[in-house]
C-alpha cells in the first residue's frame, strides 16, 4: 500500500481498479493516483482481481489507511480464469491459479464439458460473484494436466493475459513478406556488405539482431577508433497501423521462459528477414561513432544500410580466442581475430570511460536453468559471465547513448530510458545499513552515481558483500519508458534510449522510426491503434506511478474527444500525451514480462524441490522480513522460507535499518547474510512456495565481526532437532505441512504480508507427481497454525 501526502476525504467516491491479494483483502488503486484504499474481505467478495470500480471511502482502518466500500462494478476485468478442476464435498469448482483471485468457481452440471477431475482448464466467466453468490463459470478449454511439459508456461501466459497467439491478420501479413532482401529494399542504403560484421551472442540465441565491427583511425591529428553497430532493421517491414504493428504494440516485448520465448513478432521475421544470419544480405539501421582514447564519443552519424554478416560467434568462443591467443579457437578463427581484438581494445577504452564516469555495476551471480527433454529442471547453475559478454554491452550502451543524444539534440519526441535516483525514504534505510556495517554512503543529501560506485567498490572484497549489493540495489528505482529525459541515474548518462534491440521490444522499434523520420527531415507522431487496449496500469509508487496517471487521463479525454466529435490539436504537443501513454503501456508490459518469467522459474523450482524433500542444505539469509527469513540454498540456487514461527517460543522483532529478527527474550538475530542449515519441510507447488526448517544458524569465524552472532542449534531455539524421513518412506499423514508460507516471487516485492499467512485457506493437494490420487481430488485441510507467538515489529506493518 502507498501513502499519499494528501488525506483521502471521508465518503469521497472514487474509480479505481481491484488489486487483489492472496489473503483475501485487497485494495483499490485510484485513477488519481492518491492513497490506495483498503477492501476487507467481506468487500472483495464482491469483485476480483483487476475488476474496475467505483468506491466509496468510509473512513479509516485502525492502521490508519483509508478503508472502502464498493458501490459498482464499472468493469469486470476477468473474462476467462485460469485454474483446476476440483471437487470439494460433490461440488465441481475451479480453483484460480492466480491466488489474488479469492474466488472459487462454481462449474454447474456439465459444464466441466470433456474435463477432468485435476486437469487445468480455462473457465469462461457466466455470472460474477456479489455479496450472496459465487462465480459461476463453464469450462471452455482443456490444458491438460498440471505436470504435462511447459504446462507452467501455458498457465504464465494465461495467467498474467500475456498474448501469445498472433492475429490471422498479422500471420497474413508476415507470410505475404519475401524471404531474401529484394533488390528495391537497397535504395537510399549505404552498402557494408564488404565490411566484416559479426554477431556475437549466447549459444542458444536464436534470432540475431545486432552486428559490430571496430578499426583504429585517425581523427584530425589524433588517434581514435570506429565503431559500427548494425542493427536489424525491423521499422522497414513493421509498418505503423498494419497488423504486424498492432501484434507488436499489444505485446510490446519478448517473454523469455526456460526453453521456450513468446516473440514480439512472428518468427518470419525475428528469426528470418531481420535475424542478421551469416552469409546473407540484411537491412539494417547503423550508428557509425568515433571514440577516442579516454571513451570519448567525437562524432557519429546513424543511416540505412545493407550488410552482410561475416560470421556467427557465440560468447564463449570470442572468450576463447581473446584469451588463448594460441588455442584451438584462435587458430579456427584467425581472419577473424584481428576485428576481435580491435573490438576488446576499444572495450577496454570504454570499460575504463564507464569508471571515471561513476557508473554503477552490481556484480550478482546469475544463474540458469538447465532442464531436461520435459521441460523439468535437471540442475540449476551460475552463468558464467566474461569480457565478451561486457564487450557486446559497452558497443550497445555507445550506439544507446548516441540514438538518444541524436533524438535530443534534433528537437524531435521519442521514448528515453529512465532511471531516476533513489528516494529520501530508501536512501535513510539504506543509510541505516550501512551505518550497521560500518560503512557509509558519500555524496550527502543527494549522492551521485560515483558515490555509489565508489560503496560498491569499498564492499566487494568483503565476507557479506553480496548482502550489501543486494541492499544496495534494492534502494534503486525501477527504469522506465518515458519522453521527458531524466536521465539515467545507473548508468550515469544524461541520455539514455534503447536502440538495439527492435526484433524484441517495441520502444526500440519507435526509436528507429524517430531517427529515420530526423533523417529525412520529417516529423512522426505515433497513432495509437484503437483495437489495440493499452497496459496504464499504476505501479505502487514514485515517478512511474504519475506517469501512468497522466496517460490514463490523456487516454480518457482523447477518447471522450473522439465520441464527441471533438477535433484533436496536431503537432508536438499534440503527440505529447501519445508518447507518455505508450512509455507506461511499454513499462507495464515489460513488468508483466518480468513477472511471468518469475512464476514459471518459481513453478520449476518448486517441482525440482519436491524431490528434495527432507534433506539438509546449507543456505545463506537473502532477505529479512517481519514474517520471516529467505533463504537461498548455496548448491542449489533456490530460495525458500523460514517462517518467523519456525524460529522458536520467542518474540522477533524485525528491525529494518539492521535488516534483521531479533529475539526479546533470548537475544538472538538473524539477520541478512548470516548463513543457516535448513531442511526442506515443504513444497507447495500451487502457490509457488518452498519452506525451510531451521536446523541451525552457522556463525562468523573468529575475529569477523560481520556476522557477530555464534552459532545456534535447533535445541537452543525450542525446536526438535530431527530431520525429517525420506517422503518415500514418510506416509502422508506425517508429511510436513504447514498453512503459512510465502510466494518465492512476490513476497519479497509486496512487503505486505504480516506474521501470520493464510487465513483460513485450505491447502489443495496435488498427490504424487502433480497429479491427484483420489477419483474425486479434492482439497486437504490445513493443519492449525499452532499457539507460538506472532512478530512483533518496530514499525506498523502493512497487510
Amino acid at each position: 500500500m502507498r501513502k499519499a501526502d494528501h488525506v483521502v476525504p471521508r465518503d469521497d467516491n472514487r474509480l479505481g481498479t481491484v488489486q487483489g491479494h492472496r489473503d483475501g483483502f485487497g485494495f483499490v488503486i485510484p485513477d488519481d493516483g492518491g492513497e490506495d484504499i483498503f477492501l476487507s474481505e467481506k468487500e472483495m467478495s464482491r469483485v476480483m482481481h483487476g475488476d474496475r470500480v467505483n468506491v466509496k471511502v468510509l473512513g479509516t482502518d485502525r492502521r490508519g489507511r483509508p478503508e472502502g466500500q464498493i458501490v459498482e462494478v464499472v468493469v469486470h476485468a476477468n473474462k476467462l480464469v485460469i485454474g483446476r478442476l476440483l471437487n470439494e464435498n460433490g461440488v465441481f469448482i475451479v480453483a484460480p491459479e492466480d491466488k489474488r483471485i479469492g474466488h472459487d468457481i462454481l462449474i454447474p452440471p456439465k459444464g466441466q464439458g470433456i474435463a477432468k477431475l485435476g486437469q487445468v482448464v480455462s473457465v469462461e466467466i457466466i455470472d460474477y460473484p456479489d455479496s450472496y453468490r459465487q462465480a459461476v463459470g463453464r469450462v471452455v478449454e482443456v490444458l491438460g494436466e498440471i505436470d504435462d511439459p511447459g504446462m507452467e508456461i501455458e498457465i504464465a501466459v494465461r495467467k498474467y493475459g500475456v498474448p501469445h497467439e498472433f492475429s490471422a491478420a498479422a500471420m497474413k501479413e508476415a507470410a505475404a513478406l519475401p524471404d531474401t532482401v529484394q533488390q528495391s529494399d537497397l535504395e537510399g542504403r549505404v552498402d557494408l556488405r564488404d565490411v566484416p560484421l559479426v554477431t556475437i551472442d549466447g549459444a542458444d540465441a536464436r534470432d540475431f539482431d545486432d552486428a559490430v565491427y571496430a578499426e583504429p583511425v585517425m581523427y584530425g591529428k589524433s588517434k581514435a577508433w570506429r565503431l559500427i553497430v548494425a542493427i536489424a532493421d525491423v521499422s522497414h517491414y513493421v509498418k505503423p497501423g498494419h497488423p504486424l504493428d498492432d501484434d507488436g504494440l499489444l505485446r510490446a516485448t519478448s517473454v523469455y521462459f526456460p526453453r521456450r520465448v513468446i516473440p514480439m513478432l512472428p518468427e518470419k521475421i525475428s528469426n528470418g528477414l531481420c535475424s542478421l544470419n551469416p552469409g546473407v544480405d540484411r537491412l539494417c539501421m547503423v550508428c557509425d561513432s568515433v571514440v577516442d582514447n579516454n571513451g570519448i564519443v567525437l562524432a557519429y552519424q546513424f543511416y540505412p544500410a545493407v550488410m552482410h554478416s561475416a560470421q556467427r560467434f557465440t560468447y564463449d568462443i570470442v572468450w576463447e580466442i581473446l584469451s588463448n591467443s594460441k588455442g584451438p579457437e584462435a587458430a579456427r578463427f584467425a581472419e577473424f581475430r584481428p576485428l576481435l581484438m580491435n573490438l576488446y581494445s576499444l572495450f577496454k577504452i570504454l570499460l575504463s570511460a564507464r569508471e571515471k564516469r561513476g557508473a554503477i555495476e552490481f556484480e550478482t551471480t546469475e544463474t540458469q536453468i538447465i532442464s531436461n527433454e520435459l521441460g523439468k529442471i535437471m540442475r540449476i547453475e551460475p552463468r558464467t559471465r566474461n569480457d565478451a559478454h561486457r564487450l557486446i554491452e559497452e558497443c550497445m550502451l555507445t550506439a544507446n547513448v548516441c540514438a538518444a543524444d541524436f533524438i535530443e539534440k534534433n528537437k524531435h519526441l521519442g521514448l528515453y530510458r529512465v532511471h531516476g535516483e533513489p528516494s529520501e525514504e530508501k536512501l535513510v534505510t539504506l543509510r541505516q545499513v550501512l551505518r550497521t556495517s560500518g560503512l557509509s554512503l558519500g555524496g550527502g543529501e543527494k549522492p551521485k552515481p560515483r558515490d555509489f560506485a565508489k560503496l560498491i567498490k569499498e564492499v566487494k572484497e568483503r565476507p557479506d558483500a553480496n548482502m550489501l549489493q543486494s541492499v544496495v540495489l534494492r534502494s534503486m528505482q525501477q527504469a522506465m519508458y518515458q519522453p521527458d529525459n531524466e536521465g539515467h541515474f545507473g548508468l550515469a548518462y544524461p541520455a539514455y534510449s534503447h536502440f538495439t534491440s527492435p526484433i524484441r521490444r517495441y520502444p526500440d522499434l519507435l526509436t528507429h522510426r524517430v531517427i529515420k523520420a530526423i533523417l529525412q527531415k520529417k516529423p512522426y507522431v505515433p497513432v495509437l491503434p484503437p483495437k489495440v487496449p493499452l497496459n496504464l496500469t499504476l505501479p505502487r509508487k514514485g515517478k512511474a506511478r504519475q506517469n501512468a496517471v497522466d496517460a490514463k487521463k490523456s487516454h480518457t479525454d482523447a477518447k471522450t474527444a473522439a465520441e464527441k466529435g471533438t477535433k484533436l490539436p496536431k503537432g508536438a504537443n499534440a503527440a505529447l500525451p501519445i508518447w507518455g501513454q505508450l512509455g507506461v503501456h511499454c513499462s507495464s508490459n515489460e513488468r508483466r514480462a518480468d513477472e511471468a518469467s518469475r512464476d514459471v522459474e518459481a513453478w520449476l523450482k518448486c517441482y525440482y524441490m519436491r524431490d528434495h524433500l527432507g534433506q539438509e542444505y546449507a543456505g545463506t539469509v537473502t532477505s529479512v522480513a517481519s514474517f520471516g527469513l529467505f533463504i537461498q540454498l548455496e548448491n542449489l540456487f533456490v530460495e525458500g522460507m523460514v517462517h518467523v514461527t519456525e524460529l522458536g517460543g520467542d518474540y522477533f522483532q524485525y528491525d529494518e535499518a539492521r535488516q534483521e529478527l531479533r529475539g526479546e527474550r533470548t537475544g538472538i538475530r538473524y539477520r541478512l547474510g548470516d548463513r543457516m542449515h535448513v531442511l526442506v519441510s515443504r513444497v507447495d507447488l500451487d502457490a509457488r512456495k518452498i519452506e525451510f526448517s531451521l536446523m541451525k544458524a552457522v556463525g562468523a569465524e573468529p575475529g569477523n565481526n560481520f556476522n557477530r552472532r555464534s552459532m545456534v542449534l535447533a535445541t537452543e531455539t525450542g525446536r526438535p532437532n530431527k530431520k525429517a524421513a525420506s517422503k518415500k518412506s514418510r506416509p502422508q499423514s506425517k508429511t510436513p505441512q504447514k498453512p503459512s508460507g510465502i510466494n518465492v516471487n512476490a513476497a519479497k516485492t509486496s512487503g505486505n504480508l504480516g506474521a501470520s499467512q493464510s487465513k483460513g485457506k485450505s491447502n489443495r493437494n496435488n498427490g504424487k507427481n502433480g497429479k491427484a490420487k483420489a477419483a474425486n481430488p479434492g482439497r486437504m485441510p490445513g493443519k492449525a497454525a499452532g499457539s507460538k507467538p506472532p512478530v512483533r515489529n518496530t514499525k506498523a506493518r502493512r497487510k
